[in-house]
């Protein structure tokens, strides 16, 4: 007997925007990103959540507002 459990997570971004500031590391203009994930079981969504993440639009390295 085999069990198969199928999880899946989707994330996509639903809006774009510029963000103040510069990129400490080669200073380019950082861009805000509004991402939202869902969490799929067997293709049933199970988790809903929108997180805002900042990337660099020259380098394109992710960025942690502390």
């Amino acid at each position: 007997m085999c069990l198969v459990f199928v999880c899946d997570e989707d994330e996509r971004v639903t809006s774009r925007q510029p963000a103040p500031g510069a990129c400490p590391y080669c200073g380019g203009m950082i861009q805000a990103m509004d991402v939202k994930s869902q969490w799929r079981f067997c293709f049933v969504p199970l988790y809903f959540k929108t997180k805002r993440k900042f990337y660099c639009t020259i380098c394109a390295r992710r960025l942690v507002i502390q």
